[in-house]
Order: C-alpha cells, then structure tokens, then sequence
C-alpha cells in the first residue's frame, strides 16, 4: 500500500476534477496533507473519495454524507455508521418510491390528456 496519493492520480482513477476534490476537502470530508502548495492524500482520504462518490450515486446530499462519516469516527464507530446507513438507504428508498408514484401519475394524466386531444382533433375532422 502507497502512503501518498496525488491529486492527479486520484483525479484520473475516480474521473472527477480536481475542483471536486477541492470541494470535498473545502467541506471537511477529506483531508490531505499538505507539503507546500501540493496536495499529498493519504490510502484514508482515497478511501473516504470513493465512499463519497459511493453516497453522491445513490443520491445522498454532502451534508448526509458527512454526518456518515462523522458517526463512524465517534463511538460505537461502524456499527452505529452501519445503522444509520440503513436508516438513511430507507428514508431514500421511501422518497423514491414516492417519486415513482408521483411519475407515474403524472405519466397518467399526460396520457388521458394526449387522448382527449387526439379524439378532439378526430372530431374536428384532423388527422393526425
């Protein structure tokens, strides 16, 4: 295992920017060691990027992900990150499924709306 990773490398294995990694240290989550103007990151902070990109695809907020972060570094550690990744995998399950139901209604609607212009149109004489 390497003890230093650079910006570059990082940027190129993850594809992000380096702006974004920027952004995630800006915001606490990571860490790097500095040695003058140069960014050195530790096998924790590479490990902590791909967790946050993790979170940010299943569509947790950079504050979420922080709070996540910081449960694990506070007692009971893992288990108490474990559990409330499971409680917040549920609350975005449930908001999803909301979305859903929502999108399908309204796919609905947009259908029964498509219909009555097409029979209008039919009983104006156009075709369409």
């Amino acid at each position: 295992m390497r003890d230093y990773y650079s910006i570059t490398e990082l940027t190129r294995e993850f594809g992000i920017s380096t702006r974004t990694l920027r952004f995630y240290e800006d915001e606490g989550l990571i860490k790097p060691v500095r040695r003058g103007r140069t960014r050195l990151y530790r096998p924790s902070d590479r490990h902590l990027v791909r967790q946050i990109l993790r979170g940010r695809s299943i569509g947790f907020s950079i504050a979420e992900i922080r709070e996540i972060i910081e449960v694990y570094k506070a007692p009971p550690g893992e288990i108490g990150q474990l559990k409330l990744m499971l409680a917040r995998i549920s609350e975005k399950q449930r908001d999803l499924r909301q979305k859903r139901r929502d999108l399908e209604d309204t796919l609905e609607e947009l259908a029964r709306a498509e219909e009555a212009c097409v029979e209008r149109l039919a009983e104006l004489g156009v075709t369409t």
